[in-house]
């Protein structure tokens, strides 16, 4: 060992942590954003038939040739945007992968990398992995919409990359063409690189709109455009995600992906292409259930006394737990699943200073709507005793 001291390891997720302890108490996990249900039949099935053909091996490394085509596809139907299947799409194992290449290929030792805060907890990690430095700037409660002043003053000559999640998780948020179109042109104007996770693009309710940065005016060639199939087809265990841009930059990110898992989920790739298939009507719908969940969700927890925001997309709602007489989202969220048999998320961990006590707690609601029920009377009866 040199002077510098141990290596600083990865903590273990919060995830990890209150899945253990929906298991330990039975809860209903409201937290760890996984649908109870599976995805449709027919996608299954294609993936079955795949193993049963013999797609067993590794695939290529940057994916089949028919997901590429269909990935690709899909990015040309629903916003115009063309990625060359051959070299502007990779398929990673989910989107975290694709967030962690993304961030090892394009940051150098000692570049910024701004993202709007709260985040995705694995944000912080991936730019620390690759000798960057995270530089958040807050949505503020009770709105959480990007502050476009606070984001410029937050660039300075060391920044490299904006990393941008839209629809945001956890706030629930939906940043509008205005907003992005000022994100943009900052981008333009101080010449950064950006990532944007957009795996709730197909989770977008009444009344929002998905607009991703690459279509916008000067971005094709800097943006890397990250999404996945886990959410929109309620197969989060397939782990089958994908970045698309131009080739310069989705090579780089490809070079360093093969060195992460190379290659994977063979079978369950041919099972995407078949998603990935899906007519508007199956993606309409999708969104209008989620949308009749929200709501069961969102007046619930209202009627309870937690603080509620709306989201506008996801599949998660933030709350404010003031009214219990509390101000540690963590000890709140630690003791639900014994006093209520209830998990929820702390929203501190989506924060840079993770430490700090928040009176915030995210809920998911990707959960068929008699376990959301449940859920809530469980709520009422530990929180109320009723």
């Amino acid at each position: 060992m040199n002077g510098s001291g141990p290596a600083r390891r990865p903590q273990t997720t919060i995830f990890t942590r209150m899945s253990a302890l929906a298991q330990r108490h039975a809860a209903v996990n409201l937290g760890q954003g996984f649908p109870d249900e599976s995805g449709p039949a027919r996608i299954v099935e294609a993936a079955a038939a795949a193993m049963r053909a013999g797609h067993n091996q590794y695939p290529p490394l940057a994916g089949i040739p028919q997901l590429r085509q269909a990935i690709s596809e899909h990015q040309r139907h629903w916003y115009g945007l063309e990625p060359d299947p051959g070299e502007g799409v990779v398929v990673t194992a989910g989107a975290t992968e694709a967030i962690a290449a993304a961030l090892l290929a394009l940051v150098e030792p000692g570049d910024e990398v701004i993202a709007f805060e709260p985040f995705y907890d694995s944000y912080k990690a991936g730019v620390e992995m690759a000798g960057g430095v995270l530089v958040p700037v807050r949505l503020e409660a009770p709105d959480y919409r990007p502050d476009l002043e606070r984001l410029r003053s937050a660039v300075t000559d060391r920044t490299r990359l904006l990393l941008v999640n839209t629809p945001h998780n956890p706030t629930g948020t939906v940043f509008d063409r205005a907003e992005l179109e000022a994100i943009a042109a900052l981008a333009v104007e101080r010449d950064l690189l950006v990532v944007t996770d957009e795996v709730y693009e197909h989770l977008v309710f009444a009344g929002r709109e998905h607009v991703p940065l690459a279509g916008l005016d000067g971005m094709w060639d800097r943006t890397v455009t990250i999404s996945s199939a886990g959410k929109t087809f309620s197969l989060t265990g397939w782990k089958i995600g994908w970045a698309t841009g131009p080739a310069a930059l989705v090579g780089r990110v490809a070079a360093v992906k093969q060195y992460l898992s190379f290659a994977s989920g063979t079978p369950f790739q041919h099972g995407i292409v078949e998603a990935l298939a899906s007519g508007e009507k199956y993606y309409r719908g999708f969104a209008a259930s989620y949308e009749r969940r929200r709501d069961l969700m969102v007046a619930g927890l209202a009627d309870l006394g937690f603080t509620v925001r709306e989201p506008e997309g996801t599949y998660f709602v933030t709350t404010g737990i003031e009214s219990f007489g509390v101000e540690d989202g963590m000890a709140f969220c630690l003791e639900l699943p014994e006093r209520c048999g209830v998990v929820a998320i702390p929203t501190q961990v989506f924060y840079a200073d993770g430490d700090v006590p928040r009176p915030e707690v995210r809920f998911t609601f990707c959960k068929p709507e008699p376990v959301l029920e449940e859920g809530l009377a469980r709520l009422r009866k530990g929180l109320r005793g009723q």
